[in-house]
């Protein structure tokens, strides 16, 4: 039971680079594909209405809007968040619109937000 749990804290733990190489060893060694429309699917919200998921969310996504005028400090905050290499960072950052972090906790992805902004950038926390 413990060695599952820390099986899962190291999965949750990944960079979005370490879990697409996982996601391709997985496929290519052993022929186990995630779910259509992502790896990890969620549960919708119970009967009951919006308001009690709203309160009861504990996974955030850090979404990247817009790099703004400091593209530069802006994919280096990216590539020490995620663990990217630069070319990858940089589409990222130049994509608009694309998660920086996804499934963190309220905390980390405050924390992430105010980084990425005090480095010139547009964010969302969804």
């Amino acid at each position: 039971m413990a060695d599952l749990k820390k099986l899962a804290e190291e999965i949750v733990g990944l960079t979005l680079l370490e879990a697409q190489e996982l996601k391709t060893i997985l496929k290519d060694e052993y022929g186990i594909e995630p779910a259509a429309g992502g790896a990890v699917m969620m549960a919708g919200p119970a009967a009951g209405g919006d308001a009690a998921a709203e309160e009861e969310k504990t996974e955030f996504d850090v979404i990247l809007k817009s790099a703004g005028a400091s593209k530069i400090n802006v994919i280096k905050e990216v590539r020490a968040i995620t663990g990217l290499g630069l070319k990858e960072a940089k589409e990222l950052v130049e994509a608009g619109g694309k998660a920086v972090k996804e499934g963190v906790d309220k905390a980390e992805a405050d924390e992430i937000k105010g980084k990425l902004e005090a480095a010139g950038a547009e964010v969302e926390v969804k």
